[in-house]
């Protein structure tokens, strides 16, 4: 069976046409082996062979000529830095204003079709107009406490640049454990030259919940903390308003949009009173897939609650837009008069997720309307913690002072409904923060205490009773887990007397009766269960410790993560622990950590469930905020390299016709892990492909989990995307092509330049 990329419809291994829509069956394009293609990178010896020839190899390799990277090449040869003293960036706005003859908004004025015309018609503003509250930052300056330091700027690098071309100057803190990278500078991106935005638009997709928020562009110069979250989200059958939707998702029979959030479940529900949802498709918790699957692309197949296929871009694109359309609705409604163009838009992700899955959210937000060069990334826990710089004193609980020092260490736990994201940032200065140390983290995240909590109902009543209980009541099914959800954040590690959680009686005793031939009292008194729970009228009464049980995996698994980063040299000093995200506002995973670590201050912010979400706006507004990031993997490219059998293992020799011995699928580092890369850092290389023909030369990317990798086929190593570089025409020579790898930022970047011509090469960079 194969899925339509056209239609998104299934078909028959044998057709070779889709037959809703007759497209021709599209094939995922397979990466080029060890001799597809005369111009792979990894295996064609002549064009990747940049080394010099096998007596300059035999050279390099002898003790004191120890192969340099390409940073060290380019440190040595530079006679000097590219960055002149006292040199500072202009942002994008600063750029536009300096060019401009006329200065785009006039002192004093404000555009009200933004701003004026929201607050004027704003009936309830979410922060009330008020007393103006002084960050930490600002207390400890008025105070003369500690005064905030600033260390010197860190010149990068650059070779064959043009002159007067300069780079950015991030701010570093006192001290870096980790390996400090400085190489050359892309140059301008398109986004540093976007036109100018009004506002800035945070979307949060999560696992169980999703929602959005946004911010002025005037306001944050002022009062940053005004920032707007949606709370209109009609809480099913509750009538309770919620600031996030459920990330649930109903397509019809046609596989075209019908509904998203709680709408959606109210909606299914209705169609299964009527017995009409059996050709319904509902995507619920869908996002962990991206966790979960190795090989993430356009062919990417996820499964309903009741086990029918769906492309998962085509599901993650309506999710996205379901959002997109929502927020833009209440834009109008306000009469702002804003449009999408004017709009910076933000999407969060897990730190610990792929570039590949990085890669497929941005697709399906671009394909969701969101114009490419307005999208940001954020990384979840970065955001939080960018939220937590701005907020003052009495809304961090557990903080002190000390949290807006510059050299402040403190670790970011994260937790939210899929995964438990953990990182440790530096304060460096007012304005900046730095990584310590690389995100690590895991699927521990609330979503893993629901799955207990169901293995508990299967293992009372049977798989078969809670499959029926889903299809033929799934209203009665999701108000289960809606139920429980309240009592992750109620129950406490005090909690003595029996936990009381509302169940569908009448739907579960109706599947007892027609599957079991029992009534529910009857398969209860015949588990395991039997004395640690009972049911009176409507109400579960569960023994308290069962609850804490279902709970304590979870809860270890968080514990363990943390202990891991604390044992890194980079995080050993950190004594402040930050905690976000949904699941750590529960006070049994808080109460676990402050026994876990009863040195350390633990601190939980007000809001600690839109920390990631208002952050996200913050980070819109300073994409810079974070000025370095620690590498999670080793990345690289594969090269050919005159064979040694002191060295090179036999299995990768390969012999020319000529008789020479290579050795192939050598992994050549372009950054390796644990490195601490500043944001915008490229790192260039320099190959010599044949272009004497029309066909594409393609370079590969690898990642590897390993430090110091060999080869590329090794264990912890995988083919992370490839990139194909086309030239504008043929040539009957070889052509020198030189490649900037962008790391530091939350996204991996890629671009070519041709040396001969100076022209940037067309090329676009697939992600595996």
């Amino acid at each position: 069976m194969w899925v339509c990329l056209n239609c998104h419809d299934f078909n028959d291994a044998s057709k070779e046409k889709c037959g809703k829509c007759e497209m021709p069956r599209q094939q995922k394009e397979k990466h080029k082996g060890k001799f597809e293609h005369k111009n792979a990178n990894l295996f064609n010896r002549k064009t990747m062979y940049t080394r010099g020839n096998a007596k300059g190899w035999q050279k390099a390799i002898q003790s004191g000529n120890e192969r340099q990277s390409v940073v060290r090449r380019v440190e040595a040869t530079s006679p000097n830095p590219t960055v002149q003293p006292e040199y500072q960036r202009k942002s994008a706005v600063g750029r536009l204003e300096s060019t401009s003859s006329f200065p785009i908004i006039q002192p004093g004025y404000e555009r009200k079709s933004a701003v004026g015309r929201l607050e004027a018609r704003s009936s309830a503003p979410i922060i009330q107009p008020g007393i103006e509250q002084k960050t930490v930052a600002q207390r400890l300056q008025e105070l003369s406490l500690a005064g905030i330091s600033q260390s010197g700027p860190t010149p990068k690098v650059s070779s064959k640049m043009e002159p007067g071309t300069q780079t950015s100057q991030p701010t570093h803190g006192p001290k870096a454990v980790s390996n400090k990278l400085t190489s050359v500078p892309l140059p301008p991106s398109k986004k540093q030259h976007e036109p100018d935005y009004l506002i800035v638009a945070a979307l949060d997709f999560g696992t169980a919940y999703s929602g959005y928020a946004f911010s002025m562009r005037s306001n944050f110069k002022t009062n940053p903390l005004k920032i707007h979250a949606n709370q209109a989200w009609n809480a099913g059958g509750r009538q309770l308003l919620s600031l996030k939707t459920p990330t649930t998702l109903l397509l019809n029979a046609d596989k075209q949009f019908k509904a998203f959030g709680y709408e959606a479940e109210n909606t299914y529900a209705d169609l299964a009173i009527e017995d009409e949802h059996s050709d319904y498709f509902l995507f619920r918790r869908f996002k962990m897939n991206l966790h979960n699957k190795k090989k993430i692309g356009n062919d990417l197949i996820i499964e309903d609650i009741t086990g029918k296929p769906m492309a998962a871009l085509f599901v993650f694109t309506l999710s996205i837009e379901a959002l997109v359309k929502h927020l833009m609705a209440l834009l109008e409604r306000e009469g702002t008069g804003v449009q999408m163009k004017e709009i910076r838009w933000v999407l969060t992700v897990p730190a610990i997720w792929t570039d590949s899955a990085k890669q497929f959210m941005r697709k399906g937000a671009v394909q969701a309307g969101i114009p490419e060069n307005n999208l940001y990334i954020a990384l979840e826990p970065e955001a939080a913690s960018i939220f937590c710089q701005y907020l003052p004193i009495e809304h961090l609980h557990g903080a002190d002072f000390k949290m807006a020092e510059a050299g402040t260490q403190y670790m970011v736990v994260d937790l939210g409904g899929g995964t438990a994201d953990i990182t440790v940032h530096e304060k460096v200065s007012n304005e900046h923060l730095k990584e310590l140390s690389s995100a690590t983290g895991n699927n521990c995240g609330g979503t893993s205490v629901d799955e207990r909590f169901l293995q508990m109902f299967v293992d009372i009543f049977g798989r078969p009773v809670m499959n029926s209980l889903k299809e033929e009541d799934p209203s009665a099914y999701l108000d289960l887990f809606h139920e429980f959800e309240t009592v992750k954040r109620v129950i406490g590690p005090d909690k003595d007397k029996k936990v009381n959680i509302g169940i569908p009686y009448v739907s579960i005793n109706k599947c007892c009766l027609t599957l079991l031939d029992q009534d529910i009292d009857s398969v209860l008194s015949a588990s395991k269960y039997a004395n640690e729970i009972y049911i009176k009228g409507a109400k579960m009464r569960i023994d308290p410790q069962i609850i804490k049980d279902i709970f304590n995996p979870t809860i270890r698994s968080i514990v363990t993560l943390m202990k891991d980063i604390f044992d890194r040299e980079q995080s050993s000093e950190v004594n402040q622990i930050l905690l976000v995200g949904g699941f750590s506002e529960c006070s049994l995973v808080q109460d676990a950590i402050k026994r876990a670590f009863p040195d350390k201050r633990i601190i939980n912010p007000d809001e600690a469930g839109l920390a990631v979400l208002k952050g996200a706006c913050l980070f819109g507004h300073k994409p810079d905020y974070i000025t370095s990031r620690v590498m999670r993997f080793t990345y690289g490219t594969g090269i050919s390299l005159p064979f040694d059998a002191k060295i090179h293992d036999k299995a990768h020799l390969v012999k020319e016709e000529d008789g020479e011995e290579f050795c192939d699928g050598l992994f050549d580092v372009i950054v390796r892990k644990n490195d601490t890369v500043d944001i915008g850092t490229a790192i260039e290389h320099n190959f010599t492909v044949d272009c004497n023909d029309e066909e594409p030369w393609e370079l590969s990317l690898y990642a590897s989990t390993n430090e110091k990798p060999m080869y590329v086929d090794e264990k912890g190593c995988t083919l992370l995307g490839s990139m194909k570089i086309s030239f504008s025409k043929a040539s009957d020579t070889e052509r020198e092509l030189r490649v900037a790898f962008l790391f530091g930022n939350t996204e991996l970047g890629v671009t070519a330049t041709d040396i001969l011509t100076g022209e940037t090469v067309s090329s676009t960079f697939n992600l595996n």
